[in-house]
C-alpha cells in the first residue's frame, strides 16, 4: 500500500469507530485482524469492483478493472499483505510506535 494512502485509513478506523472491545483482546490474531481490516476496507467501497479478484454485476472478476488496479482515487486494501503493522496497531487501540529517524 502507498504511504501517502496510510492516513486516511488510520482516520477512518478512528471516526468509524473500528476499535471494537473484541479486536482488543490478546487471543485476536494478527492474521484475523488483517481479514477483518481487508472485509472492512472492501465493505466500504461503493463501486461492484474493489479488488481483482471481485465480480462484476454480470459475473466476470474484475481483474484489471478494480479499484485496487487502477492508479489514484481510491486504493482498498485487498489482500492481507496490503495491511501495515500501523493500521494493526491502531486497531487494536495501541499508540502508533516511534520511529528513529
Amino acid at each position: 500500500m502507498r504511504p501517502t494512502l496510510l492516513l486516511p485509513w488510520l482516520g477512518l478506523l478512528f471516526i468509524a469507530g473500528a476499535v471494537p472491545a473484541l479486536a482488543r483482546s490478546s487471543a485476536t490474531t494478527d492474521a484475523e485482524i488483517r481479514e477483518r481490516l481487508v472485509q472492512e476496507s472492501i465493505d466500504a467501497y461503493l463501486g461492484s469492483c474493489p479488488c481483482p479478484y471481485s465480480t462484476m454485476r454480470n459475473g466476470r472478476r474484475c481483474g484489471g478493472r478494480s479499484a485496487y488496479s487502477r492508479p489514484g482515487g481510491q486504493s482498498p486494501l485487498c489482500y492481507p499483505d496490503d495491511v501495515p503493522s500501523a493500521l494493526i496497531d491502531a486497531y487494536r487501540g495501541k499508540p502508533p510506535s516511534s520511529t528513529l529517524r
